[in-house]
């Protein structure tokens, strides 16, 4: 699919000088919008409310969304690596917008289906676009940091909701003076909703075209100062030679990225989903009370700064560790810590909230230093597109773990008068995947030379987008 001359990747090709370290700035751009997926709670119960619909209904609209992030990532990969940042961008904030176009109009119609495709299945599509959108970009801006790299753009997406809450929260109550922000108990009108989703379209749209018509890709022989690619054949796991999408699939090697991804992701997906109820049920107690709603909401917003800075600084770490080693930590560790929360988790405030938070900063950490570990595995040709279809795994977590939490949930009691037993099965559930993504993990094993491509093909695929003449016309 062609695309139009001013978004095409010979136009943005860098000219000498250009400073890499705008790329990440370029890349926090559009993550930072599409995060606000992670701050949908703040409005859930007003669209129950509105449409007069369960939990249940309205929950819906996020796993449709990340279903279709998970589809759209695989669908378009290679199109995004073929057609550079900028289209893609470009491409995801069009569908992201879209989305709250049509969910808006959803809202303030009470079309619930409208909420559904407007959020959920084009607003999906941007996420999907958008997420992929510069990972190849800043691989290969920082051959000699792509865990660094990755993880400054990718920890945008855990970040987002930091900032869509508050003002989300703030808007609502300008377009609702009922509404009380500070008052858990306070619910904004539908139309204050509706009026939301507009205001968040408008400002995504002008902060991801910035992103987009900031971001540049290198020139095919540009090379960091200092840097020798040769260095990368004395680390394990690391390769320099190059496999393409639709070969990597066919190796055992991404499918068992695609359960370490499954599992890390649904254990975390399980903590994200009940967050503020959670910690509420954890210290319920015997005449019914719990903690404060403040307190609640304070724990999910520490919940999304260890989200935001475990993508960043456990990516970062797998640069001199490795990505093997830094998923070990993430599986490992994070059985011991499931089971900490499963069976210390209520003795005291201090021990969940910090077994949870580190949880959380291993589940943002897991999707940071993937496409890292992906570029080690399998090159930097097609490593958007064979990310993309990666992704397919949080898709599938992203209907497993709700699913398995709330139904533990649904069949030990009544939501409002749950306790922490109540969660244990399914923290040992989580317990279990970690397991065996921990399994998956150790079996990784570097990719077979028959599924390198020839460096005939990757020079043809290079000169086909990259040609001096082509380039020149930027």
């Amino acid at each position: 699919m062609a695309v139009p001359s001013f978004l095409a990747r010979e136009r943005i090709v860098a000219r000498p000088g250009f400073n890499r370290w705008l790329i990440p700035p370029a890349a926090l751009a559009v993550h930072l919008c599409i995060g606000q997926a992670y701050a949908t709670s703040v409005y859930k119960t007003a669209l129950v409310e509105h449409f007069d619909t369960s939990l249940t209904a309205i929950g819906i609209i996020f796993s449709i969304a990340i279903v279709m992030l998970g589809l759209s990532a695989a669908l378009f990969g290679t199109w995004v690596d073929r057609n550079g940042p900028r289209a893609a961008m470009f491409t995801s904030a069009v569908f992201w917008v879209s989305g709250f176009l049509v969910g808006s109009l959803g809202i303030a119609t009470e079309q619930l289906w409208l909420l559904y495709l407007g959020y959920g299945v084009l607003g999906g599509i941007g996420l999907g676009i958008g997420y992929i959108s510069p990972v190849s970009t800043l691989i290969k801006w920082f051959p000699d940091r792509p865990g660094l790299a990755t993880g400054m753009a990718i920890m945008g997406f855990g970040g987002g909701a930091l900032i869509a809450s508050p003002l989300s929260r703030q808007l609502m109550s300008f377009y609702d003076p009922d509404y009380v922000p500070t008052d858990a108990a306070s619910v904004a009108s539908g139309d204050a909703v509706a009026k939301l989703f507009l205001t968040l379209g408008v400002l995504y749209l002008l902060f991801m075209m910035f992103g987009a018509f900031l971001v540049r890709v290198p020139a095919a022989d540009w090379r960091p100062e200092g840097f020798d690619p040769s260095t990368v054949k004395k680390k394990a796991l690391v390769t320099t030679e190059n496999v393409s999408a639709n070969n990597a699939v066919r190796t055992p090697q991404f499918w068992l990225l695609w359960i370490v991804l499954f599992c890390n992701v649904t254990a975390g997906i399980g903590i994200l989903e009940q967050a503020s109820p959670m910690i509420q049920d954890f210290f319920r107690t015997g005449d019914g009370s719990l903690v404060a709603a403040s307190a609640a909401a304070g724990f999910v917003g520490v919940l999304s700064l260890f989200n935001m800075g475990g993508r960043f600084i456990w990516s970062t770490t797998s640069d001199y560790i490795g990505r093997k080693p830094i998923y070990m930590v993430y599986l490992g560790v994070g059985i011991v810590l499931y089971l900490v929360l499963a069976t210390l988790g209520s003795s005291a405030t201090w021990i969940f909230v910090i077994t949870a938070a580190l949880i959380i900063s291993f589940y943002g950490g897991g999707f940071a230093t993937v496409p890292a570990y992906l570029r080690d595995l399998f090159g930097t040709f097609q490593v958007g597109a064979i990310h993309g279809r990666l992704l397919t795994a949080w898709a599938a977590a992203g209907v497993a773990g709700p699913l398995i939490i709330n139904g533990v949930l649904d069949a030990r009691g009544t939501p409002g008068q749950l306790v922490a037993g109540d969660y244990r099965p399914a923290l040992f559930i989580m317990v279990g995947l970690l397991a065996v993504g921990f399994v998956a993990n150790l079996l990784v094993k570097p990719v077979a030379a028959k599924w390198h491509e020839s460096a005939d093909a990757v020079e043809e695929f290079t000169h086909e987008h990259h040609t001096p003449e082509r380039s020149a016309a930027r």
